[in-house]
């Protein structure tokens, strides 16, 4: 009005960064409560659909990593960014099991189910396919290809 902006300050939102605190520890039950307060609604809602998802033949630690590893990264596929539901994340061990890996913390990634299918797919039909339907760009393809390294595969040439 009268070259002057007027902001409605009932729509400005403010969130409140989280520095680090003593009080948020996994070792105490306020601690906990603390870090799950944190959480986005819709990370919360994830995690809990997570938690109630069966994975047979797979071990307690194994579960409660791809839990904690998907909450670290808020949700979002370690290689593309993108946010996954709880029915697109698969858990890839970053240093395969029949290569000595484990299912600790450290060898877990949280990747969307195609991004996985991609890292150990052999057929260049279906690569060629998912690159597309995902978008990947060269970048992505070289960090898929690190991944692919690790498990002995080829890597994935776009020419």
């Amino acid at each position: 009005m009268a070259d002057v902006y007027l902001y409605p300050l009932a729509d400005v939102k403010t969130k409140n960064t989280m520095n680090f605190s003593q009080n948020l520890t996994l070792y105490t039950t306020e601690g906990r409560e603390g870090i799950h307060k944190k959480l986005r609604p819709d990370i919360q809602h994830e995690i809990s659909l997570l938690i109630k998802s069966n994975i047979p033949n797979r071990s307690v630690e194994y579960t409660d990593n791809r839990v904690s590893r998907y909450s670290m990264k808020m949700g979002k596929c370690e290689i593309t960014g993108m946010y996954l539901f709880a029915a697109d994340v698969h858990c890839h061990h970053y240093n395969p099991l029949h290569l000595g890996g484990s299912d600790k913390f450290s060898n877990l990634r949280i990747l969307h189910k195609e991004v996985h299918k991609l890292i150990h797919c052999t057929h260049k039909e279906t690569i060629d396919v998912l690159i597309s339907r995902l978008g990947i760009t060269e970048s992505l393809v070289s960090t898929i290809n690190q991944y692919r390294e690790i498990c002995g595969l080829e890597p994935i040439d776009l020419s």
